[in-house]
């Protein structure tokens, strides 16, 4: 997932796993019986689909990738679930039906970052089985992002088939492995006549999570930045000036660098400041952060430890020394233009004096509303075409715009309510400053709900040493069984709500 920062919220009640769910889930004590005796097989379940990753950067399992994901869902207990073909990297889609006046849809990615191994204290692809302070934990790509999270909710729907019982909702599914290359055909699948019906009976749609603070405090991700993935490239083939290829640093004296021109070019995009965009006419159509939206950060900051969350980004101080808050507030409501890394000429051991003939910084745009991923490439493009760089190529490699959905829609208060009744102190997270795709089931033509839900921990997204928590030792965290029976309680709620039926 294009993660991000999660202090944007709002919190109440109290923590405690053991608490009624509303629809008091009948013979909760036999399904939580399969759960654990399960428990081992899961966990080797996880371990498995963490040693086959699918990484559509590299092109690595994208074909062999869907069909795992298949057969996972096939082997939890769906009754149908098939490869949907894109133009990338295919998707799966997957129905339960119970025969229930209720549907949800529920959104998975099967694909993960990029790693290396030499960065990591144990193999990025074993799972291996580690203690922290949190209790025991898996390391391994995709452990928290989303492969944990996602297992734990299949344990959920296989505690019913191993128990013979009905689930008391039915379930459509959609899983793509272009998440975190900024999802550039998931569009097609959920555009698929076929998924296209079945998720039109649903509800609304949420992707599991695991963002759990160290006092229990879980979220309901309202909202989602939007996120484009782009190349900026310079070259003296485009440019027409420079060199067309690597050529000795002494040349520096008459030859025009392509890497400089990069530089330069990418200056112009954000103020001296370092941090505050500057493409022309970028904020003309953000939305400013309602009342009700600011009222939910300024009540979650309160319920935050900004000291713990310095300590695991390891950072010091926010920008312009600002205070928690007005933080929490800039990182809701502004749209960010990062380079995540630059590439050019020669990079290995000590130097090799010469003067690139190519030069590439790798991009990531994140909107807000009422933003779109046209409107700012076109911005983009326009801002360096009129300061002389419209030689600079722009490759958009995937995107998606921003997506928001009411907390007083049927999804988010059937997940208030199982929140309240186990006694889990909840967030509502205006806006992630990470992204998803969520914007494909609140936009046109589904118009539904979609928010990120789920209890469990972990960490390490998209870095080294990724974990996800297996056995959690602080009773105010859910370990993998307790998020499991989580969802199972879930189940049961939405599907006793009123207008569900």
């Amino acid at each position: 997932m294009q993660n991000g920062l999660k202090f944007v919220a709002a919190a109440t009640a109290l923590f405690g796993l053991s608490g009624p769910a509303i629809a008091e889930t009948p013979n909760r004590a036999q399904l939580a019986a399969a759960v654990k005796a399960e428990h081992a097989a899961n966990v080797k379940r996880l371990k498995d689909w963490i040693a086959y990753p699918t990484i559509a950067a590299e092109k690595v399992n994208v074909d062999k990738g869907a069909d795992y994901m298949r057969q996972l869902l096939l082997d939890a207990g769906f009754q149908q679930a098939k490869i949907i073909p894109t133009s990338g990297v295919p998707g799966v889609f997957a129905t339960l039906d119970s025969g229930a006046p209720t549907t949800l849809g529920i959104y998975f990615m099967y694909d993960v970052k990029q790693f290396d191994p030499k960065e990591w204290s144990s193999p990025p692809l074993e799972g291996r089985i580690v203690d922290r302070p949190e209790g025991r934990a898996m390391m391994g790509r995709g452990a928290v992002n989303q492969k944990g999270p996602e297992m734990a909710f299949l344990a959920a729907v296989r505690a019913f088939k191993q128990t013979g019982r009905k689930l008391p909702v039915n379930i459509v599914l959609v899983a793509e492995g272009e998440e975190e290359i900024a999802s550039p055909n998931f569009h097609e699948v959920t555009a698929n006549p076929e998924v296209l019906a079945a998720m039109r009976k649903a509800v609304g749609v949420f992707i599991p999570m695991a963002g759990q603070e160290s006092n229990g405090a879980s979220s309901i991700d309202l909202g989602a930045k939007g996120a484009i993935e782009l190349q900026l490239i310079s070259s003296g083939e485009n440019w027409g000036r420079g060199p067309a290829k690597d050529v000795h640093s002494s040349l520096m004296a008459v030859v025009d660098s392509p890497a400089w021109r990069l530089v330069k070019a990418l200056d112009t995009l954000v103020a001296d400041d370092g941090f505050t965009p500057a493409i022309d006419g970028w904020f003309e159509n953000v939305a400013p952060l309602t009342a009700r939206q600011k009222e939910l950060i300024a009540e979650g900051v309160g319920k935050s430890n900004e000291a713990e969350i310095k300590q695991q980004l390891g950072v010091k101080q926010w920008i312009r020394n600002e205070d928690f808050l007005t933080s929490a507030y800039r990182l809701a409501q502004q749209p960010t233009v990062n380079i995540q890394g630059l590439v050019s000429g020669y990079t290995g051991p000590g130097g090799k004096t010469v003067l690139p003939g190519r030069a590439e910084a790798k991009i990531d745009l994140r909107l807000v509303p009422n933003m779109t991923k046209d409107e700012a490439v076109s911005k983009l493009k326009a801002h360096l075409a009129k300061r002389g760089f419209g030689d600079i190529v722009v490759n958009v490699s995937g995107g998606y715009g921003p997506t928001e959905t009411d907390e007083n829609s049927l999804l988010v208060q059937s997940q208030i309510a199982t929140l309240k009744q186990a006694g889990v102190t909840y967030t509502l997270s205006p806006r992630l400053a990470g992204s998803w795709p969520g914007v494909l089931f609140t936009g046109p033509p589904l118009k539904l709900p979609a928010v990120g839900f789920g209890l469990g921990t972990g960490g390490a997204a998209h870095a080294p040493n990724e974990w996800y928590l297996i056995d959690s030792t602080n009773p105010k965290v859910a370990g993998f069984d307790e998020a499991a029976m989580f969802y199972v309680d879930y189940f049961y709620d939405l599907a006793v709500m009123p207008r569900a039926r």
